[in-house]
Parts: C-alpha cells; structure tokens; sequence
C-alpha cells in the first residue's frame, strides 16, 4: 500500500506525544513523517503554513495527510493559498477531529488560526469528528465539511479522538484511512 505513497502526520496543538494514534501511526506506517514547526505549544499560523509548504515541496511520492486537530486548520489554512502544482502532490487528507477556532472559548493560541477557510479542497478528504468533541460539535465538523465539499463520518460519542478521550493506537481509524485511500485512488482512475 504505501510503496507509492509518502505520509505526511499533521498534529495539532501542543503536539501529539509519544501515546497518541499520530504517534503510532507514524511508527508503523512506511516511511511516514511529521511536520516539523518551530514551537507545537506556541502555535504561530504563518511557521505552520511555511513549514507544511516546504514539506509537500520535498515530497517526491504523492502526498497522504493525516491531521488532527488544529493541524486540520492549517491543512485547510495551507490547500486554500497553495499553489496548483503544489496541490497537484496531495493524493488524499484524512482530517480527524478539527478545532473550530472560531468557537466561543477556544483557547486564546488559537485564535491567530481564524477564520477557518471555506474553500473547497481540491483533493479527495474525508473529515471524522465525534458527538461531545469539545473543540467542534458535530454540526459545525458537517458544516465545515460543506465549506470544504469533502465528505465527513461522525463516530459516536468519541471525544476529541486523543489520549484524553482514550484514543491511544487507534487501530480502527485505520479503516477510515484505507477507505479514504481507496477512494482517492478510484477516482484518480476515473479521471
């Protein structure tokens, strides 16, 4: 599966430690690597943005995103300035759980990430959220999945899709992934 491919793990504030599924999932899969930014707890929007855009410059297979979090913000943040050659790298985002930075009481390092783009993205994405995630209802992850003309899949009541909410190896999100992948991949072939 991933010998054509590169993956690109995209995590959001404060990073995502070594017990996150980001984590493990970057240890197991093939040569997966994370964005590199200069500080995960001060997030400045515009090292977040330079620092993907260099990582998908560098990519030399077709790029998979995987982001979580406010790393979902700067994806959607990047895809709206990015460049069509630029966008012509991504092969598919799996965005799980983003943070609405325009929500009342979201934590004040994240409010230089407003407003929330909503420009269709245009590569395949599928969002995942949750029933009680606290940085985004359900109804605002569907609606920013409207903005972005992706397809979205809430999963119950499952928290942030974190450690906090027990989300540590997350091997069914694996699912997500590979469904999203062979979806991307069909539609590269009806093209």
């Amino acid at each position: 599966m991933a010998a054509d491919r590169q993956f690109l793990i995209l995590p959001g504030w404060q990073g995502s430690g070594p017990d996150h599924w980001q984590s493990h999932w970057q240890a197991c899969l093939p040569g997966a690597e994370r964005l590199q930014v200069a500080d995960w707890h001060q997030p400045d929007p515009t090292d977040w943005l330079q620092a993907l855009d260099q990582q998908v410059s560098q990519a030399e297979k077709p790029l998979v995103l995987i982001a979580h979090s406010l790393g979902c913000i700067n994806l959607v943040r990047w895809a709206a300035q990015a460049s069509p050659a630029q966008l012509q790298k991504l092969e598919a985002a799996l965005l799980v759980a983003p943070a609405d930075v325009e929500r009342t009481g979201c934590p004040s390092a994240l409010l230089p990430f407003a407003p929330i783009p909503q420009t269709p993205l245009a590569f395949p994405a599928l969002v995942l959220g949750s029933l009680n995630d606290p940085a985004a209802s359900a109804e605002r992850v569907a609606e920013l999945a409207g903005y972005w003309q992706v397809e979205h899949q809430i999963l119950g009541a499952v928290g942030h899709i974190n450690v906090a909410s027990g989300h540590h190896r997350w091997e069914e999100g694996f699912y997500w992934l590979y469904r999203l992948l062979k979806e991307a991949d069909t539609s590269v072939r009806a093209a």
